[in-house]
């Protein structure tokens, strides 16, 4: 049999040999400029996927291209296959969209997007699903353009193991007949957890993939749903409240999200000596890659060991993120003017401005989260909610899962939240108000196995290669 220590060795040659392919065979992908992003020249699929920061032409384009255009207008696009687990091809048609987006500045800057179209025809409008996984990591190769398409650097290796799973309940969607788009709502810095530059992205994602033809969409017209899960309900939550004022030519007919982290600083409360540790301290380090006075701060008040660890992080998927010092002394790892760096006042002022709850969301609302979560308090949501549905207008529905905790409430509970997209997009009207359910678990919810059944049965059909959709 092959020890432990030779097949970590073996593994991590082939890791090597496929990163040393990736940067021989990474050129720069140009693609003309569009007016209004209607139009672009499609470049054909790469051979072997490069790592974004190997394949800097897609990813980077100029600065004066990038400014040039508008919010959503297409910069590139280029076919790509995807695969599950990197290996097992996906038979759906697929490509990356570089587009223009804002950062939390309202700056221009280059985004990516990945869109999918489902095999086979449909009868009227192709709805569209933006999915926002939780990347929850920094390094740019975590992002899911690069951890869905075949021959990428497998997800052991790497560490990005969310976005591949995600990529089921993505698949789940096309077997439906909708488009997909998933964008790297981090954004070209990987700025992790940073919610106004993440609803940006995730909007000008869905302008980008109703922009391009190929895909088959009926413009603005199309209608959309958002759907995300813990970091990747931060780009949900905050692309629902910027709706009216960021894209309001958008028509969303709802979004659902869980596992949601409503406010930064109450995740760094319950991370402080806790499980949660370094994935919390990843996200501080990520939202400071989008606002530079909290990079700064960080550059003064971090200890010797702080800043270790803010270089040893720097570059690390979601699972080492995860595994590099859980249990930490967050607070002990700043030099606070005040004693609490909670309470300095540039924190502040950043833990407010990536809140949730400054608008209310002008499209319906599913909203679902553990009680007993370890990494994401309820008690931010229930607020959240609760703000929320201050508003007359509001359309929330919002459960409360009493058995499940953070990672097993997003599997249990995909299957209920694209349901309750279904409804929407077949023009069922949302409940009026707001309606909060306490539940044992959502998993038990008998309405929901026949989609569970579906979901399994399409997934192994995708796993054999039939085409998704027909």
């Amino acid at each position: 049999m092959i020890g432990t220590r030779t097949l970590r060795r073996r593994m991590l040659l082939v890791g090597a040999m496929v990163v040393a392919a990736q940067l021989a065979v990474a050129t720069p992908s140009v693609g003309a400029p569009t007016d209004g992003g209607t139009s672009v020249d499609v470049q054909p699929a790469p051979t072997v996927p490069a790592w974004p920061e190997a394949d800097r032409g897609f990813y980077e384009p100029p600065a004066n291209v990038v400014a040039a255009a508008e919010p959503g207008e297409i910069i590139a696009a280029r076919e790509v296959h995807l695969a599950n687990l990197s290996v097992l091809p996906v038979n759906v048609d697929a490509w990356q969209l570089s587009f223009r987006s804002n950062n939390s500045r309202d700056e221009a800057i280059p985004a990516v997007a990945t869109v999918i179209k489902p095999r086979g025809t449909i009868d009227g409008v192709r709805n569209l699903l933006s999915l926002q996984p939780a990347e929850d990591s920094l390094g740019k190769y975590c992002a899911a353009s690069y951890a869905l398409q075949q021959w990428s650097v497998p997800a052991p290796l790497t560490g990005q193991i969310v976005a591949p799973l995600q990529f089921l309940e993505a698949q789940a969607a096309l077997a439906q007949g909708w488009a997909v788009v998933m964008p790297d709502h981090q954004g070209p810095n990987a700025a992790y957890a940073a919610g106004p530059l993440a609803g940006r992205i995730t909007l000008d994602g869905i302008r980008a993939a109703e922009n391009f033809d190929p895909l088959g969409l009926t413009g603005r017209q199309t209608p959309v749903g958002l759907m995300g899960y813990s970091g990747g309900a931060i780009a949900t939550g905050h692309a629902a409240e910027l709706h009216a004022s960021h894209a309001p030519d958008l028509n969303i007919v709802g979004a659902a999200e869980g596992g949601i982290p409503a406010d930064l600083g109450a995740l760094v409360d319950l991370a402080d000596d806790n499980l949660g540790a370094g994935i919390v301290l990843g996200g501080v380090f990520g939202v400071s890659r989008d606002y530079p006075e909290l990079a700064e701060y960080l550059g003064t008040h971090l200890d010797p060991l702080g800043k270790q660890l803010l270089a040893a992080k720097s570059n690390l998927c979601v699972s080492y993120q995860s595994a590099l010092l859980p249990f930490a002394n967050l607070r002990g790892l700043f030099d606070s003017p005040s004693g609490d760096p909670l309470r300095d006042p540039v924190v502040e002022s950043v833990l407010d401005r990536t809140k949730m709850g400054h608008r209310v969301p002008d499209v319906p609302m599913f909203m679902y989260q553990a009680n007993p979560d370890w990494l994401v308090p309820v008690g931010p949501v229930d607020r959240l909610v609760d703000t929320y549905c201050e508003d007359p207008n509001a359309r929330v529905t919002y459960t409360r899962d009493h058995a499940s905790e953070h990672l097993s409430l997003e599997p249990v509970a995909a299957a209920s939240a694209l349901m309750w997209l279904r409804d929407r997009f077949a023009g069922v009207p949302a409940d009026a108000g707001c309606i909060t359910h306490d539940v044992g678990s959502m998993a038990l919810d008998q309405v929901t196995w026949p989609v569970w059944s579906s979901i399994v049965g399409d997934t192994i059909a995708s796993l054999l290669g039939q085409p998704i959709g027909t």
